[in-house]
């Protein structure tokens, strides 16, 4: 051993770097999204967030106020003769970003206990294991299951995640089919009977067809869902408990090559418990009945201009009038200067006119500017910096469940900030 590999053994870093480099490589797979940053609201305070009372979503540019982070690890554990088993995981965080040291902890009294973490997806996915199904994906554990959302809005109109086991991509010639039972709890209602007060296991047959073509790159995708209260013997004896079930139905069209990028249009209608969510069953809700439209996509205007565009109208009828009316209606133009900066300008309005008779109509408009720097042209390039300014203005009551900057009574509100938002795979 020379002078210069024993003086190696005594630098931490040396001697890091010489044991990764004679190492066996590891084939893990790292994933994941995060988005944080730091704003504040004109006038002074935090940045508050903006969202009408009751709608389920708001529009995102500008307008985000936490810290989200998901980091994902999987692998390939086995790979044998065209089989393969995969294990895929993410756990995922949430706090206020508030303070540098944000505990997870429920300690009220704590000031840094303002965050939160979640074990969003752990399961294992084993291909071509069923030998009557060639192709498919045998699956079970907790998941994200083929979920369908809008981006510029983060609303998930068509998602049954969390704990399950299916098989997908069974291929029937002319589509691909895929079965899934998943299990979700109404981690929000609570009855205090006889049934000691517990929530309820729902469960939900989630039964999908896809890839069924229709028409020049255009393709269709049919779903029925049927979701069930499971009740323990306990609730099944308790009035205050209802077996509620709910069905929904899904009929979506996915356009490629639509004015170079792509349209989606989802037409659904659901019953009963199924109505409260996109897909999952609940209880402690009237029956009625649902309708929701959805169309959604990217087009191209110009070389140097992308736009993502919005139109939802949801019709919640429920028997004892607690439903409601939602249209929402969005774009975010993106034009690029080169092949790193854009400047992204997104306007977003929604409307909730409440069912029952003497509420009143509460209706939000948001526009946000912002100054943009990317990993790439594309309107999904990322990671992505962005500065921001955001107004935005209301009728009714303001939902902003991030601030209290925005005084009671005010009617519009201006903030502003920079964020990072990235995903990789």
């Amino acid at each position: 051993m020379n002078d210069t590999h024993a003086a190696c053994l005594f630098r931490p870093t040396c001697l890091a770097a010489a044991l990764f480099a004679t190492a066996p490589a590891l084939a893990v797979d790292f994933h994941g999204y995060l988005r944080s940053g730091i704003g504040a609201t004109a006038g002074g305070g935090d940045q508050a967030c903006f969202q009408a009372a009751g709608a389920p979503a708001k529009y995102r540019l500008g307008n985000e106020c936490e810290t989200y982070a998901e980091i994902g690890l999987g692998q390939e554990l086995w790979n044998e003769g065209g089989r393969s088993f995969y294990l895929d995981s993410m756990i995922a965080y949430k706090s206020n970003q508030g303070n540098d040291w944000e505990a997870t902890d429920s300690d009220d009294s704590n000031p840094f206990s303002d965050g939160t973490s979640s074990i969003r997806q752990f399961h294992v996915l084993g291909k071509n294991v069923l030998d009557a199904f060639p192709g498919a994906t045998l699956w079970a554990g907790k998941r994200f299951y083929r979920r369908n959302d809008v981006h510029i809005n983060d609303y998930y109109y068509w998602d049954v995640s969390g704990p399950g086991a299916g098989i997908e991509d069974i291929d029937l010639g002319f589509a691909k089919a895929h079965v899934a039972w998943m299990r979700n709890t109404d981690g929000d209602w609570v009855y205090d009977g006889t049934g000691s007060g517990t929530n309820v296991a729902n469960d939900t047959l989630d039964v999908r067809f896809s890839d069924i073509a229709v028409n020049t790159d255009g393709k269709l995708e049919l779903g029925w869902d049927f979701g069930k209260a499971n009740l323990t013997d306990l609730q099944e004896q308790d009035p205050g408990y209802t077996n509620q079930k709910g069905h929904l139905v899904t009929l979506q069209h996915e356009q490629g090559n639509w004015f170079g990028g792509y349209n989606r249009l989802a037409v659904q209608y659901g019953t009963d418990g199924i109505i409260g969510s996109s897909g999952r069953n609940t209880t402690g809700n009237s029956d009625g009945k649902m309708v929701r439209l959805v169309n959604h996509g990217v087009v191209s205007l110009s070389d140097d201009i992308e736009m993502m565009y919005v139109q939802i109208y949801e019709d919640k009828d429920f028997d004892n009038d607690s439903g409601q009316t939602w249209a929402s209606f969005g774009v975010r133009p993106v034009y690029k200067w080169n092949d790193i900066m854009s400047t992204a300008l997104e306007v977003g309005y929604d409307r909730i006119d409440p069912q029952a008779d003497g509420e009143e109509t509460r209706d939000l408009t948001k526009i946000t500017l912002a100054q943009q720097w990317s990993a790439g042209r594309s309107f999904w390039a990322r990671p992505q910096i962005r500065a921001f300014v955001t107004y935005a203005k209301w009728d009714g009551d303001r939902y902003n469940a991030a601030s209290e900057s925005i005084d009671a009574g005010d009617d519009d509100g201006l903030t502003f900030g920079v964020q990072v938002e990235a995903w990789w795979q």
